[in-house]
């Protein structure tokens, strides 16, 4: 396992981008960073774990919400400095209840909602996001 992280370019804070996609149909659910420890993590148990920089600790996806990530396939580019992992989605993969994070579209100089939430995040994690 240490040479296959070794082999990864993380940057000069640990981190290395991870770009999450449904195995399924290909839909870019999110974007995340992952450090060493949850990449390995999320290698040994087929889960995704992640870092998160705005609370400066590991988490599991689907934590609280239940909404989970499991490992169908993970590939890096040619520089080795990103990862990207396809997954069967559990529930949704964005706290503001879509399936995807990515459902604002640039359109006439504005982003626009496409769709609506799948989910109510305030019955996920007792709150507005």
């Amino acid at each position: 396992m240490d040479a296959l992280l070794d082999s990864l370019k993380f940057d000069d804070k640990g981190l290395i981008p991870a770009i999450i996609q449904d195995a399924a149909n290909g839909q870019v659910l999110m974007f995340a960073f992952m450090n060493r420890t949850s990449l390995q993590k999320t290698i040994e148990t087929g889960l995704c774990h992640y870092w998160s920089r705005s609370r400066g600790k590991l988490w599991l996806k689907g934590e609280s919400s239940g909404h989970t990530q499991k490992v169908i396939s993970m590939r890096t580019d040619c520089d080795q400095d990103v990862v990207l992992i396809e997954v069967e989605q559990q529930g949704v993969a964005c706290h503001d209840g879509y399936r995807s994070c990515f459902y604002r579209r640039l359109e006439h100089e504005a982003w626009q909602v496409e769709g609506k939430p799948d989910i109510d995040p305030e019955s996920i994690y007792g709150k507005k996001s």
